[in-house]
């Protein structure tokens, strides 16, 4: 005869409050950090000599191929393994790729480091969403992923104030360093101060 499982004790308030507030800022780091060429693109068009052609990729195709082909199976990899441990590589990775944009010198350095931000973005919102369904309770659920979304705005917002000031100030190269190197330490906050929180049936 095998023994219960003791049930898992769900997370004081406060945990749910900061882990989410560690997600919304990992979420609209990710928003700074996929609108940043948009802001960025006249000046890079400039010093790069891009046509407009590149310049399109560099927008859209060269992330949103990889963005969407890869949250897939991504989510089905955070189905079966630490969610938490995902989404820190996840933004590890797209920050370091949106950080080294900043030392680009022709079209296809740029391009590859806008295909690893695609890759690295794709490993955040699918386990994100499992860890808050898992986190809240049903009563304070639809809030939370509200309150997850709102990443998004913030993102936005930030991007353009900080990516459009610092361009026309310190250049665009310095705008892909400053807007990606936080995301690194939101990685590791994530991945040093959070823990997995149990699955829910």
């Amino acid at each position: 005869m095998s023994e219960s499982k003791a049930p898992v004790a769900p997370p004081s308030k406060s945990v749910r409050n900061y882990t989410l507030a560690v997600l919304v800022a990992i979420y609209a780091s990710s928003h700074i950090d996929r609108q940043i060429v948009s802001i960025l693109a006249e000046s890079i068009k400039q010093d790069l000599l891009l046509s407009d052609s590149q310049l399109g990729f560099l927008i859209g195709l060269s992330f949103a191929l990889f963005y969407a082909t890869l949250g897939i199976p991504i989510a089905i990899l955070a189905d079966r393994y630490s969610r938490r441990n995902i989404i820190a590589i996840s933004v590890i990775i797209w920050s370091g790729m949106t950080a080294l944009s900043g030392i680009a010198s022709n079209f296809f350095q740029l391009a590859l480091a806008r295909i690893g931000v695609g890759i690295g973005e794709a490993g955040s919102s699918p386990p994100s969403h499992s860890m808050i369904a898992d986190l809240f309770p049903l009563e304070s659920r639809g809030a939370a992923m509200g309150v997850y979304a709102a990443g998004i705005n913030i993102g936005v917002l930030i991007g353009f104030l900080v990516g459009g000031f610092i361009d026309e100030w310190y250049g665009w190269r310095m705008a892909f360093f400053i807007v990606g190197i936080p995301g690194i330490f939101l990685g590791l906050l994530l991945l040093f101060t959070i823990k997995e929180p149990a699955r829910s049936l």
